[in-house]
Order: structure tokens, then C-alpha cells, then sequence
């Protein structure tokens, strides 16, 4: 079976989780904590990161666009990046928004101050969140969200009428901010309702059953009517 090297609060490996539940293609999950920098899992990838995905046949692919891209290639039966090239066009661009200005605005942040920094030795730069870091990355989701029920509201989903990768992508993110209890749901409509459906499908069963060891999330996390 194929094995995903993961971490639990982590938007890139969810995002793959999700892929690969979509295309429905059984895999193994094993945590990973990469910043312990293993050198048996430095010899699966040098960069350090998960995720990474070992096929059947022993082959590497690391990094969560990479294994999405691969996965779209190689299990075509179900296509997360469908329609001409302008609509691919803009499932990239929004897979891209969340990965890059997402990520960099609110997810990275909130996740290293809220999740990553248990986990680490004072050394290493564990402790107490840095809450300036955190009010800065809460007010930057407001602007996300707003932007998720603008597109709600001439579209089915992110890029278009069909469900894509970019749809994945961003509920990545969120599911991880919404483990720890911060998106104002109630605020954003729209991105509440496109949220709901997502949420609902059955290859997110998996990501609501995550539990951070000493670290329960919110009683609403799993509850699709929320």
C-alpha cells in the first residue's frame, strides 16, 4: 500500500490526504515530525518537509504539488484539475492563492504560534504563542474569507461549477485553523456554506477524525451542521 509521510496540523499534507480520498486511492498514514530531521527520513527527502509519498514500487514524490500533479497524471479517472486550459488556469492560480498568500498571511503563522511551538524545545523556539504573530494572522483570515464568499457568489465552488484541487486546498488550510478553533464561521456566510459542503463529503471524514495528542479541538470541528 502507498505510505504518506504527514503531520496532522498540516495544510500541505491534507491537502494530499484529500486528493488522494477523492480519487479514492488507499494509502498508509505515518507521522512525521520533520523538524526532528531524521536522517532515515532525510534520505526520503532532503528538503526536510512532508509531505512526501512512497508508491507501491518504492518511488518518492515529495511536496504537496508535486504528489497532487503526479496523482492527477497517473490516477486520471478522477480529475481535481478539470475543464480547458483557462479553467485549469484558474484552479491554479487559486491553488496557488492559499499555498503561497494564504499560507504566508494567516495559516504558517497561526499554526507554528498555536500547534508547532508544543512541540518544540526551548532551543528550538517552543514556549508561549507569539500573540502579535497570532492577531496579525486573524485579522489577515477576515480578508480570506471575504474574498472565499465574494467568489460564493457567482460560482458552485472556488474555481467554477465543479469541485476542484483549489477547493481542497483551501479547506486544507482552514480545517487546520478550524482544529484550533479560529475561523469566525458565523461572520462569512458564504464561505460558511461552501465550507459545509465540503466538509460533508465522505474523503473528509478522515481530517475530522484527527486528534493532536493533548490538544482536543473544538466540540464544533466535527459537527457538519455548525
Amino acid at each position: 500500500m502507498r505510505q504518506l509521510y504527514h503531520l496532522l496540523i498540516s495544510p500541505s499534507c491534507r491537502k494530499v490526504r484529500l486528493a488522494l480520498a477523492e480519487k479514492n486511492i488507499g494509502f498508509e498514514l505515518i507521522e512525521e515530525r520533520d523538524w526532528e530531521r531524521r536522517h532515515e527520513f532525510l534520505a526520503l527527502n532532503p528538503a526536510g518537509e512532508v509531505p512526501v509519498l512512497i508508491e507501491e514500487d518504492g518511488s518518492v514524490i515529495s511536496g504537496s504539488m508535486p504528489i497532487c500533479e503526479y496523482l492527477e497524471e497517473t490516477v486520471p479517472e478522477v480529475k481535481l484539475i478539470p475543464g480547458d486550459a483557462l479553467e485549469r488556469a484558474e484552479t491554479r492560480r487559486l491553488i496557488d492563492w492559499f499555498d503561497r498568500k494564504f499560507a504566508a498571511e494567516v495559516s504558517d503563522g497561526l499554526i507554528f504560534e498555536k500547534v508547532t511551538r508544543r512541540f518544540l524545545g526551548a532551543s528550538e523556539g517552543g514556549g508561549a504563542p507569539d500573540m502579535a504573530v497570532v492577531r496579525a494572522a486573524l485579522h489577515n483570515l477576515r480578508y480570506h474569507l471575504d474574498y472565499i464568499s465574494y467568489l460564493m457568489e457567482e460560482r458552485r465552488w472556488l474555481s467554477g461549477e465543479e469541485m476542484t484541487l483549489a477547493d481542497l486546498t483551501a479547506a486544507a488550510h482552514l480545517s487546520c485553523l478550524d482544529y484550533v478553533g479560529d475561523v469566525p464561521w458565523s461572520q462569512f456566510q458564504g464561505a460558511k456554506d461552501w465550507y459545509v459542503r465540503i466538509k460533508s463529503r465522505p474523503g473528509f471524514r478522515q481530517i475530522l477524525a484527527d486528534h493532536v495528542p493533548g490538544m482536543p479541538p473544538p466540540k464544533l470541528y466535527a459537527n457538519l451542521d455548525f
